[in-house]
Formats: structure tokens, C-alpha cells, sequence
């Protein structure tokens, strides 16, 4: 184990884990004081990265030139899941509205979607912006099942969903309809693979907690079964590097994956996961969203894609 805030370090599982990290490089706490901290984004134009503090209803800003952190938007609509689409521009799902949005360049907001043939959507929760353009998100019902991440209400929708939303035309389509409570999402380095987080145990006793493979036919998914299942906690959001590993956030810090599947080592935290990206210069840099605080930690692997 490796690392200096108390509880923190790498754990090697498997010796393809030993070539991920170097070993004195140490967990950083960046910030403290959330309630529950989701959907880091990186903006590698400006160096800063954006997350979202559900409960407290805001977007944070953490400005990596002076370590700052500060207030990017307040009220938030309960924000969740944030990524970056290819022309540098914030995506954000909002609990409270129900909806995906875009913010643009201007600070304007362009709703991506928010209806599902004609009914409101559940609360979407993690997104991912392939290279076409096309916007994917999961929709569990956790902003509206309590008044704590977003507005109680009923659900329109049954049950919970994957949609693919097309900005150009407007389209939503459901491209997976098989899980509990779909959550965090990421593509394969070559967008061949979706992979699909489902924290169905949140509401079910034996419910589902791991993460399934899909093979992306254009807008269309495959099923491939169980790519892993988490053994402490669930997993949330997570993210891929450039070698098809997975880096998935989960009950004791972020679980690292190989493409093959085996689970092969982890960043333990003193915190729950929620999330993580990759940024700073290089893109070798995991930001990760824990229960209360952002962290950080330089690892040998770079992101494999956007945000």
C-alpha cells in the first residue's frame, strides 16, 4: 500500500496493476465540505474541472493553476453526471429538471432531452458523448425518489433506461431496457464497447451491482453479459484509459480493471466513490468525487476520451 492521507494507497492485486501508478506518488485531498460529490469533468483549455455537489445544488470549480475552488453555477437543478462534448462544451444531467443539457459557449442552455415519447424522463444521472456527437445517458430514478438530490415524484417512464439523444436531429432513442438502475457509462477506447454500471441493489435486496458489456452497432447496442461485479459497495461512475482498462468508483475507493475483466488492483480512499475523469495536461491525472471531497492522483494511464 501506497499513498499518505491515512486510509489511501495503491493495492496491488495483480502484478499488471505494479506498471498503472509510480510508486511514491501519493492520494492528494483537493477540497473538502460537499455532501455528496458526482460528475467530474475536465476542461483542458482553461485547466479547471467542474463537479457536482447534488445535495447543496451546485457545480463546483476546481482551477488547477492555483488550487483553487470556487462556486460555477448555483442553483444547479441538482446536477449529477458532467462530460465534455468535442466542441468543449459542458453536458450536465439535472436531477431536478429531469433533463440533459448543454451549456454553450455563451452560458446559454440548450436542453439535449427531457422527454422520452412525450413523457418526462426519470432523472438522468451519467453521460457520455461518442465522437459522432450523439449524447448517451443513463435515467435510474434517484433524483425523484427523495427530496434530498432533486423533487420527489412519480415516475412517467417504466422502469429505467439508457437513452441515445441526437442533437442534430433532436432524436431520443432507448438503446438498453434490461437494467434495474443503469448508472455510470463509459465507451471503449474505440467506441466498440458501452459499458454500463447497474446499482439495482440500491432498491433491491440481491440486486444487481456490477457493470455490462454492450457492443455498439452504430445507435444500437448487443448484450455481452458481466464484465465485473463489485465487491464492496457498488460501483457508480467510472472511466477508461487508453488501454481498455476500467477505472470504476466504488465502496472503498476506485477498482482498476483490465480489458479481460480481472480485477487488478485498487486506489483505496477513506471516502465512498462516486466518480472520477482523467485530466490535467497530460490526461494522467484521476480526479475522483468522493462522499465529501475531491481527490487526486497521478497514475500511468491516460484517458481515453473526453471529459
Amino acid at each position: 500500500m501506497f499513498g499518505d492521507i491515512e486510509g489511501a494507497g495503491f493495492e496491488v492485486l495483480d502484478e499488471r496493476f505494479e506498471s498503472c501508478f509510480v510508486g511514491h506518488v501519493a492520494v492528494e485531498r483537493l477540497w473538502t465540505g460537499g455532501r455528496w460529490l458526482e460528475g467530474p469533468a475536465w476542461f483542458a483549455g482553461g485547466r479547471y474541472l467542474v463537479f457536482s455537489d447534488i445535495p447543496n445544488d451546485r457545480i463546483m470549480r476546481y482551477d488547477d493553476t492555483s488550487g483553487a475552488v470556487s462556486v460555477f453555477r448555483t442553483p444547479a437543478n441538482n446536477a449529477n453526471g458532467n462530460t465534455v462534448d468535442g466542441d468543449g462544451r459542458l453536458v450536465t444531467c439535472e436531477h431536478r429538471a429531469r433533463r440533459v443539457t448543454r451549456t454553450e459557449h455563451d452560458g446559454s442552455i440548450t436542453v439535449i432531452a427531457d422527454r422520452f415519447e412525450g413523457k418526462r424522463l426519470n432523472s438522468p444521472n451519467d453521460v457520455v458523448v461518442h465522437s459522432d456527437g450523439t449524447v448517451w445517458f443513463s435515467d435510474p430514478p434517484y433524483g425523484i425518489a427523495t427530496d434530498y438530490e432533486g423533487d420527489r415524484a412519480e415516475q412517467e417512464i417504466e422502469g429505467c433506461h439508457v437513452y441515445r439523444a441526437d442533437p442534430a436531429t433532436g432524436a431520443v432513442t432507448r438503446v438498453v431496457s434490461t437494467m434495474a438502475k443503469p448508472n455510470g457509462l463509459a465507451f471503449s477506447p474505440d467506441e466498440s464497447i458501452l459499458y454500463v454500471g447497474d446499482t439495482g441493489i440500491t432498491h433491491q435486496k440481491d440486486g444487481p451491482r456490477h457493470i455490462r458489456k454492450f457492443a455498439v452497432d452504430g445507435g444500437l447496442l448487443r448484450e455481452l453479459g458481466v464484465f465485473a461485479t463489485c465487491g464492496v459497495g457498488l460501483f457508480d461512475g467510472f472511466r477508461v484509459d487508453t488501454s481498455g482498462r476500467v477505472w470504476a468508483g466504488a465502496g472503498d475507493g476506485v477498482h482498476c480493471f483490465d480489458p479481460d475483466g480481472t480485477l487488478i488492483g485498487k486506489i483505496r480512499l477513506p471516502e465512498m466513490v462516486a466518480n472520477l475523469t482523467f485530466g490535467g495536461a497530460k490526461r494522467n491525472r484521476l480526479f475522483i468525487t468522493a462522499r465529501q471531497s475531491l481527490y487526486a492522483v497521478f497514475v500511468v494511464a491516460n484517458a481515453a476520451a473526453r471529459g
